[in-house]
Formats: structure tokens, sequence, C-alpha cells
């Protein structure tokens, strides 16, 4: 009778909400084929401090890490309004494939959880999860996050070593699949604001043509990356 007296506790205590802070276990995965993510950075933090929000504006920060993937902005962003952050889980690019964790502390406070990392070669592409509330119960969750358009630059898709905030271009295609001497799919952006990426265009054409992208390797479509969220220690389900 006692030791069923006991398991029925350590069942009603698992099943309870996690009170007060909880650990976050993060595992970002790259799901595209051809296409890195730079620097991620992830965060718990208050429902004040939206890192983007789809359909309004692109920050400044914000735009900087979509066209050039510097996440500094926004740590400084995230540092001021006392979140809890993890920047480059990865120790850089995350290849296609890759898996990155970062442990998060999250509290009442800091109750949403965001990412975000450019999408590279892409010219203001970015992977995002946009304040998603933080399950209360202890368990393992899985989201697929989307790309999105930051809205601030023409997706030209030309690859020229770009990559500041108003210089149009893409920096560089990591995986050395790029081509050159494009003329540009495009000079303008018909919405301003953060909105679901439309994929890479791209060509066949290795020196010349529209696109530098190679649409054989750097097309994509949504969803490009899996989060397996796991909310208190890990495999605490089978403790």
């Amino acid at each position: 009778m006692k030791k069923i007296a006991a398991g029925l506790v350590a069942a009603a205590l698992f099943n309870t909400p996690v009170a007060m802070a909880q650990e976050l276990h993060l595992f970002v995965t790259n799901l595209t084929n051809g296409v890195y993510f730079t620097p991620l950075l992830l965060s718990a933090h208050s429902a004040e401090a939206d890192l983007f929000e789809p359909g309004s504006a692109a920050s400044a920060h914000l735009q900087a890490m979509a066209e050039g993937g510097d996440i500094s902005g926004l740590v400084s962003d995230l540092n001021s309004a006392a979140a809890n952050s993890v920047a480059d889980p990865a120790g850089g690019l995350l290849a296609p494939g890759a898996t990155a964790h970062a442990t998060i502390n999250s509290n009442r406070g800091n109750n949403r959880l965001s990412v975000v990392a450019m999408l590279l070669p892409t010219n203001d592409g970015f992977v995002g999860l946009d304040s998603l509330r933080i399950p209360k119960r202890r368990g393992t969750y899985t989201f697929y996050l989307n790309g999105y358009d930051a809205g601030t630059e023409a997706n030209d898709e030309v690859i020229n070593g770009g990559g500041a905030p108003g210089v149009p271009g893409i920096p560089a295609d990591p995986g050395g699949n790029g081509g050159t001497g494009a003329t540009g799919v495009t000079t303008s952006e018909h919405n301003q604001t953060v909105h679901i990426h439309r994929g890479s265009l791209g060509d066949t054409d290795a020196t010349g043509g529209a696109s530098d992208l190679d649409s054989r390797v750097h097309h994509w479509q949504n969803p490009v990356a899996r989060l397996v969220l796991t909310v208190g220690p890990l495999h605490a389900e089978n403790e």
C-alpha cells in the first residue's frame, strides 16, 4: 500500500505545473537542403520583448541580423529587457541537417520563447520563432519554424559580399555552390514588413543569369527548422 501511495504522489508531482524557474533544453535542427543558419539567438523573455512581429516593420537590429547575421544588437535589446538568452550555441554556422543545443532558464516573467538566425544565402531571410508561450508542464514539445523575410531589402539573389544594412546583395554562400555575374531577380520588395519568405528562385547558370543561387541546391520551402523543447531536466519523463 505504501509503495502504491508513493507512486501516486510522484505521478501527481510530475503532472503539476512547474513553479517559478524552469530549465529549458532547446534543440534546433536545420531542415533545409543547402541553406545555412548564421549564429542563432534563443531567448526566454517577457511578452513585451518581441524580437520581431510579422506584419510590422523590422527594427534596425532585426535588419542587421536578417541582412548580415549580426545578432549583437538583438542581444543588447534582450539584455536591457532582463531576458535569459543564449547566443551562438552552434559556435558559428549551423549547416543543413545539423542540430544546435542550448539550455536556458525561464521564470514567471520571462515566459515567452523566441528564436532567430539569418538564412544564408538570402538577402534578408531569417528563421524565426515569435514569442511562443513556454509550456508550464514538464515534457518534450516539438515545433516547426518558418523562414521569414525582413522586408528590408529586395531579394535580388546576387552574391556580392553585401550584408551591411542598406547594402544590396548577399554576403556569401557558405556551401560554395553560388554563382557569379547575375543580373538580379528583382530590384523591389512589395511587402516591406516582416512576412513569410517566398523562398529562393535561383537558376542553373553559374556564370550569369538572373540569380547567383543554384535552384537545385538553394531552393527551399517552409518549414526550415525543427525545434524540440524539453521543459525540465532532460529525460525527466523517465525518472
